[in-house]
């Protein structure tokens, strides 16, 4: 099965917690901290491979998360950092964070690395916080832990040359003829479900042709199955539009080329500025005279001569590989995808929110999540420093101005504690 959408999601690993412990042996009893820090969190990677052109691996497997870092131990011991999560993805993937749309990563090279999420840091061990005033450090600190971020993977074809039409116009066949490409074909519409790749050889030179599925009217606004597929025309550098001489099926020669470069133009300004052969497919159902006339009426309305192409009889076959390998040599590659300039993995190190739970008001956020990692309630001092900060932040404040008084219950991560003025 072809799948080229999928939505996924990631998470980094955790830190570990740094260790709390104090050196103890039978030759010193009172040595000094020698907790360990926590190792850090495994990365998410993407990583382009050639071996794959689907997505359908990630049909049933959703969530991706890399393993988390080993907690710190006594001896100074730092925990092991947790293992990166390296996912495969085909060559011509395009990653984009789901909730804004805006694409992160073009990964258009084979062997291409992208390090989508970084794992948290690991907390330090008691040792860690230990100086000249403070010599016997009673507390630790736990590691960052990462939050779980939703992404969209998008295949965009990687081929030189895109056929596009409409259905049945003879894309799939002419792609068997020219190239080492097998794709289904009969007679009805939408034979083709997902875009074949064939390797064209023409004068001991080689280039990519891509049978895309065919376009319908409307198809740029989501009619049919074209507006899933012209994605995939995004990197051709030369189109192939091949139109139906015969105008079997009550077709129009005219109305559908029309039709065609306008779903071009509406899906992409840029797609629509793509050099295009056109071609008039097959010609063995049509009489010589009445497709020189076909020609000719083409010719004077849009100052275009079409190439003409039997792919059953082979005929025309040679001139179009031809002249599709001379338009290649003039054109070069399309540049990947734009990137957004923004900083995906940035660590939320400034909200605060506070919400209110029947009697309980709770201080929830990303700076709140970095301040109390290093909290120990049972530790005086700590406390303490707990405590000064609330009224630093301007936490206290922002709390009196939801309604605090004295006797309410207070949240803060796990720590829970009674105001009092």
């Amino acid at each position: 099965m072809f799948l080229d959408r999928v939505k996924i999601k990631i998470k980094s690993g955790n830190g570990g917690a740094g260790h709390l412990s104090f050196l103890r042996t039978k030759l010193n009893m009172k040595g000094g901290p020698d907790g360990g820090d926590g190792g850090k969190g495994g990365d998410i990677i993407f990583h382009a491979t050639e071996e794959m052109n689907t997505l359908y691996s990630f049909r049933f497997a959703k969530k991706f998360y890399a393993e988390d870092g080993k907690d710190g131990e006594k001896q100074l011991k730092t925990g092991a950092s947790g293992k990166d999560l390296i996912i495969d993805v085909p060559v011509g993937t395009v990653i984009l964070e789901a909730e804004s749309g805006k694409v992160i990563a073009d990964l258009s090279e084979k062997e291409q690395l992208f390090t989508a999420l970084k794992g948290g840091a690991g907390g330090h061990g008691n040792a860690y916080f230990k100086t000249s005033v403070k010599q016997a450090p009673a507390f630790s600190q736990t590691g960052v832990v990462t939050k779980e971020r939703e992404v969209i993977l998008e295949l965009k074809t990687l081929a030189d040359v895109g056929l596009v039409g409409y259905p049945n116009v003879g894309k799939s066949t002419l792609l068997s003829v020219i190239s080492n490409a097998n794709p289904k074909i009969a007679n009805y519409p939408f034979t083709t479900l997902y875009p074949n790749l064939g390797v064209c050889q023409v004068k001991g030179q080689a280039f990519v042709v891509a049978d895309i599925p065919g376009l319908i009217e409307g198809a740029s606004e989501g009619a049919g199955l074209g507006h899933y597929f012209l994605r995939h025309v995004e990197r051709v550098r030369l189109i192939v539009h091949l139109i139906d001489a015969s105008q079997s099926e009550g077709r129009d020669v005219f109305s559908d080329y029309e039709k065609i470069n306008l779903e071009l133009k509406k899906y992409s300004p840029e797609l629509a500025k793509t050099p295009q052969i056109v071609v008039f497919s097959k010609i063995d159902e049509v009489e010589e005279d009445a497709l020189q006339q076909l020609l000719n009426e083409f010719e004077k309305k849009y100052k275009i001569r079409p190439m003409t192409l039997s792919s059953i009889l082979h005929e025309g076959v040679e001139e179009l590989k031809n002249t599709m390998l001379e338009k290649l040599s003039h054109l070069p590659k399309k540049p990947p995808v734009k990137v957004e300039v923004f900083d995906f993995d940035k660590p939320d190190l400034t909200s605060i929110e506070i919400t209110r739970e029947n009697n309980i008001f709770i201080v929830s956020g990303g700076k709140i999540d970095n301040f109390v990692r290093g909290i120990v309630l049972d530790d005086p001092r700590s406390f303490a420093y707990f405590q000064t900060r609330l009224q630093e932040m301007g936490i206290i404040d922002m709390l009196k101005e939801k309604g605090l008084k004295n006797g309410d219950i207070v949240r803060i991560k796990d720590i829970e504690f009674e105001y009092v003025q």
